[in-house]
């Protein structure tokens, strides 16, 4: 992902679009069920954006970003990486036209109802984690009220249709519309304004193997018909929300398997998060809680090399796990954590390769979690497209002399790095075998002491199992 300059300058206009009308009551909506989620600093971002659309219009005037920096008191990254979160949320599309000048069309997309999104299979566990039970039944309750259909138990239903009060019109006024048709359409090019349905957040079908679901389950007498489009959206929802991959989710399918032969879209997510509490000791997910897809994993069998144990170890380690693994089972600070969220939130990398990431990171920035080398590294990560943790490691080693000099640049040295005669921390798996590079590796460290170090360290974690 390329940083926030090349994406974004002060002087790029945009113009302000409504995705359909949005209501008063979508403040309550977003100030209260998404800003737990995305933060204060989006919530402003969208609350500016809208406000400058006029009353029951859909399109503002053009303006600069440096316009929306000034009134939002927010930073050009900070408004960039706002509207990723808005973008990924469902709340805000984006649209660029490159030229002389760029300009930009932000479409807001009104929020989901309180009844979408606590039903939502998603969001709501995202929020009940974030924002624990008492303050998640607070708000169900405030989003709800009394079911309307007990007001009328024991009265009678005397409503007229329409065709009771109302006659049909003449035959010669049918003649007269005929020939008003022009004027009875929409004018062209233009739109009546109207209240269109969010469509909430969506996920990449293509982190699900549904090849390998669809050949399961035709081996378990399941009908292809049953896998519909609002099933499928369901399923790749529930496998990135509790890492669910296309075997165990086999087993929950038919599970959720009706007399119809239809899958209970209900039925699966109950399913989904009954699976994941009891193997996660009753509790329920968060991002830094997820582990490398088995799609994207390397090894298979039991590991044998000292190389195939520590990759198969940060295959089934979660982010927050590694965490409190490196720091000795102290707890990770909130900074930490949100630091690393951020990473797999926009940069959207493997939980395997976060937790290299933040080996080689805190290794290089004496074990502290710099956010904007740690960013920088990541969205190289992105755009070279690493999904494995083999890959991860191999490209840490390749652009390690460039990795140095962006860790000198944060700490502001100017002095060479070649120069530099201090001992170099690296991780345990890290070991060059470029020729032309072996006398800066004597320098950097032992691989003898590293290997006995690496050797140690899986014994503690095999007895530790």
């Amino acid at each position: 992902m390329a940083q926030h300059w090349q994406e974004l300058l002060p002087v790029d206009q945009y113009t302000v679009s409504a995705n359909g009308l949005i209501h008063e009551y979508d403040r309550k909506v977003l100030t209260f069920l998404y800003q737990p989620l995305i933060g204060p600093s989006c919530l402003s971002l969208y609350l500016t954006l809208w406000a400058e659309l006029e009353e029951n219009r859909l399109w503002s005037g053009a303006v600069s970003h440096h316009s929306l920096m000034t009134i939002t008191g927010l930073g050009l990254n900070d408004i960039y990486q706002a509207r990723l979160k808005l973008e990924a949320m469902g709340l805000l599309k984006t649209y660029v036209k490159n030229g002389d000048s760029r300009s930009f069309v932000y479409e807001l997309q009104p929020p989901l109802s309180p009844e979408q999104f606590f039903l939502d299979g998603m969001l709501n566990i995202y929020l009940y984690r974030k924002i624990g039970k008492n303050q998640f039944g607070r708000l169900k309750r405030f989003f709800s009220d009394k079911a309307p259909a007990g007001h009328t138990a024991g009265y009678e239903n005397i409503t007229r249709a329409f065709q009771d009060v109302f006659v049909s019109v003449s035959t010669d006024a049918l003649k007269h519309s005929r020939d008003a048709a022009e004027d009875l359409e929409a004018m062209e090019g233009k739109s009546f304004i109207s209240r269109t349905e969010p469509g909430g957040i969506q996920v990449d079908p293509d982190g699900f193997d549904f090849g390998l679901l669809t050949a399961g389950i035709k081996e378990s007498l399941v009908p292809g018909k049953a896998l519909s489009s609002k099933v499928k959206e369901a399923i790749s929802k529930l496998s990135f929300l509790y890492g669910i991959d296309a075997l165990q989710m086999k087993n929950l399918i038919l599970g959720a398997l009706t007399e119809e032969d239809e899958i209970d879209v209900e039925e699966l997510r109950k399913a989904a998060r009954d699976w994941y509490q009891f193997e996660n000791n009753d509790q329920l997910p968060a991002l830094l809680d997820r582990v490398q897809p088995i799609s994207h994993r390397l090894t298979s069998g039991q590991p044998s090399s000292t190389e195939e144990k520590l990759i198969h170890y940060l295959e089934t380690t979660s982010p927050r796990q590694y965490l409190l693994h490196i720091s000795d089972g102290a707890a990770p600070s909130k900074n930490d954590l949100h630091i690393i969220e951020e990473v797999m939130f926009k940069q959207k990398l493997q939980p395997g390769v976060v937790n290299v990431l933040i080996e080689y990171v805190m290794l290089k920035t004496d074990m502290k979690l710099n956010k904007g080398y740690m960013e920088k590294i990541a969205g190289h990560w992105a755009r070279k497209q690493i999904k494995t943790v083999k890959e991860a490691m191999e490209l840490a080693k390749k652009e390690h002399r460039q990795y140095l000099e962006w860790a000198e640049e944060k700490k502001g040295r100017s002095a060479p790095l070649k120069n530099s005669s201090r001992k170099e921390h690296l991780p345990d798996w890290f070991e060059k075998k470029n020729e032309s590079q072996t006398a800066q590796v004597e320098e950097d460290f032992d691989f003898e002491e590293e290997r006995k170090k690496l050797e140690e360290e899986l014994k503690n974690f095999e007895a530790g199992r």
